[in-house]
């Protein structure tokens, strides 16, 4: 039932910034943790960032800690990725994903607990 649709990757200078987007489908939108995923050529897939259902609680990766901004928008249906001071080790396909499961005590960082993905973006960081 649920579609996720990213958009907003491109090529991008050390240095700069971006915004993703994900487009969410479903009514029960507003009541899914959302977060970010990331692979690169040869990687497995890792944990970015994640938002819970009202946008109260967020959790970070250490790599992406002070640079990276994830936010929602449930009017919208849409959760958002700032990305800023790119690094080329950001290179990688980045995921939007839905974890359905509510009444966890944190926000799950694993790809095995969400339910649902996107078909990914490119994001390409120039040295």
């Amino acid at each position: 039932q649920v579609q996720l649709v990213e958009s907003g990757g491109k090529l991008v200078q050390a240095g700069g910034s971006l915004r993703l987007s994900c487009a969410a489908s479903g009514r029960t939108f507003s009541s899914y943790t959302m977060g970010w995923f990331r692979q690169a050529p040869g990687k497995e897939r890792e944990f970015v960032a994640a938002i819970s259902w009202n946008g109260a609680s967020t959790r970070y990766a250490d790599f992406v800690k002070g640079r990276f901004t994830i936010s929602r928008d449930n009017a919208k249906n849409t959760v958002y990725l700032q990305m800023n001071s790119l690094k080329p080790e950001d290179t990688a396909v980045y995921y939007c994903a839905a974890d359905r499961l509510r009444g966890r005590p944190v926000i799950a960082t694993r790809t095995l607990d969400y339910n649902y993905w996107g078909q990914g973006t490119q994001v390409t960081v120039s040295s």
